[in-house]
């Protein structure tokens, strides 16, 4: 009973007494103790177990009483360096671990105040929630006995003096960033004595193989490398390396290592190169077509490293509920490599919609390891009926065009008849033979025409079957065209003819005449 009450307090007090006010300011910390227990199993081989033990980082002084008496206390006592000052934020972001830590078997007495050949060093590690930051220190516990053992039995509720001895940390422990950036990956350490021998050490590990990118040792005052700054380094510990225009080959784990004889420790850093696709459709955010068009829709991602990328096409009534529909008639372009690195994709598809599709959305997505969210390119499409009002103004237009040029045609073709028309001659010869006017068959079917009696009918000559050339016999116009017709000929010429007899039977009534008057003059 006792036991748990002393748990619930001290989760009250993990709640309410810390809060979430700055570690800065805070006297304890919770944390996990991760105990390893080594043992021989059946066959005599060593086989190592971990324990995940309740344990408190509690900073006061030697001899203090532990705030929770339940779990194992690691009471930090003042020195040169204090761990809070590197925490940013609320201590509740905070995830805290301790483990063990072996100098491999390297006995180097700690110039610190107090040290002692023979302590005990353990590792204690604050990680950030959100990967802000991570800070690993070193803690020493000296023993009260001069015996020399690196590994002992830490037992529950055990009060462990310690003091911090060094202190490495990194503000970027992921990175993610673009191409042709400039970056710089932040690393720090501090120690408790001055005139420490550090050795500083950046290397990147990618795809199997580590590149040293520079080193420096305080014992001998030279470095190998670029991208450090040896002031920095050498009055506040900034070990800080700077990187060029990230490529491709900036990829990698970056690891700032920190050499404080027997103490080391490696920081590592994982470094992605991660640029978002550039996304664009072809059409705007809406599309009308007609019904019986087609138009090829393509979604475009341009730009984007790593070279995974997914790009689907969905298809959605303007505010329904449901669940879009995923397009399967897509087709997709091959990646394309650019001189930069980057890459780029197509997908496409051909659309021929009906008037049921009319009103839909079409949504392209593209998801990419650089983005947070997909990126949604849209257009809402609307389909409607040929038009065939243009069809009839254009048969319109084209009637009334023929109308305006017939009217045009019909003043110049009168002109034109009667200038033709002043130009024949009046005049006209009959033919010395009948051969023109000849209205008898070819094969004398008429023999001959009688002679037409009628003198003040028109009259027309014709000739008879067999007769002399010269020799002709008139017809009243209305039997030669009878005539014509029965026999096929054209009436034309007797016209001519009939409109020339009238004036010869006046010529010869005038002549008949004059010889009847000069007659009964004589007698």
């Amino acid at each position: 009973m006792i036991i748990a009450f002393a748990g619930v307090l001290f989760a009250l007090l993990s709640s309410g007494a810390c809060g979430s006010q700055s570690v800065q300011n805070v006297l304890w910390l919770p944390c996990q103790f991760v105990d390893e227990i080594i043992r021989l199993n059946s066959e005599g081989h060593r086989e190592t177990e971990y324990h995940h033990r309740d344990a408190v980082l509690q900073f006061s002084n030697t001899g203090d009483r532990p705030i929770n008496p339940n779990a194992i206390t690691f009471l930090v006592t003042a020195s040169k360096v204090d761990i809070r000052r590197y925490v940013e934020g609320g201590w509740d972001a905070l995830q805290c671990e301790i483990r063990r830590y072996s100098t491999s078997g390297i006995v180097v007495r700690w110039p610190g105040l107090g040290a002692q050949e023979h302590d005990v060093w353990f590792i204690c590690a604050f990680h950030h929630s959100e990967g802000r930051f991570v800070i690993t220190t070193f803690l020493r516990h000296t023993l009260a006995d001069s015996g020399f053992t690196e590994w002992i039995q830490v037992e529950d509720r055990q009060i462990l003096t310690t003091s911090v001895a060094l202190v490495v940390l990194t503000r970027t422990p992921s990175v993610r960033v673009g191409l042709m950036k400039d970056l710089t990956l932040h690393c720090q350490f501090a120690v408790d004595h001055k005139q420490a021998k550090v050795t500083v050490e950046w290397r990147q590990q990618r795809r199997g193989e580590r590149t040293k990118l520079f080193t420096y040792s305080s014992h001998t005052g030279q470095s190998e490398g670029s991208g450090v700054s040896l002031r920095g380094l050498s009055n506040a510990g900034n070990a800080s390396l700077k990187l060029p225009p990230t490529t491709q080959a900036s990829e990698g784990t970056y690891m700032c290592s920190v050499l404080v004889p027997p103490l080391y420790i490696s920081q590592d850093i994982t470094l992605s190169i991660l640029e978002p696709p550039r996304v664009s459709v072809n059409v705007g955010s809406s599309l009308a077509l007609t019904l019986g068009a087609e138009q090829k829709v393509m979604c475009d991602a341009e730009g984007y490293y790593p070279l995974d990328v997914t790009i689907e096409w969905q298809r959605e009534r303007v505010g329904s509920s449901f669940i879009p529909e995923v397009l399967k008639n897509v087709l997709f372009s091959s990646h394309r490599n650019h001189q930069d690195g980057t890459y780029s994709l197509s997908a496409f598809f051909l659309l021929q919609p009906s008037l049921e599709d009319s009103g839909y959305k079409y949504t392209c997505r593209v998801y990419h390891k650089a983005l947070l969210t997909p990126v949604r390119k849209s257009f809402t499409l609307s389909v409607t009926e040929p038009d065939t009002t243009w069809w009839y103004v254009s048969v319109l237009g084209f009637i009334i065009l023929m109308i305006v040029i017939l009217v045009w045609l019909m003043p110049q073709l009168n002109d034109a008849r009667r200038q033709s028309a002043r130009k024949a001659p009046h005049h006209i010869t009959p033919p010395p033979t009948c051969r023109a006017e000849k209205v008898c068959s070819s094969a004398g079917a008429v023999a001959s025409i009688i002679r037409a009696t009628a003198e003040h009918q028109p009259r027309i000559q014709t000739c008879r079957a067999g007769a002399a050339p010269g020799k002709s016999s008139w017809l009243p116009l209305p039997l030669a065209a009878d005539l014509s017709g029965s026999l096929g000929i054209s009436v034309a010429p007797l016209r001519i003819l009939s409109r020339l007899e009238p004036e010869r039977s006046r010529e010869r009534d005038r002549r008949r005449g004059a010889v009847e008057q000069g007659a009964q003059a004589n007698g």
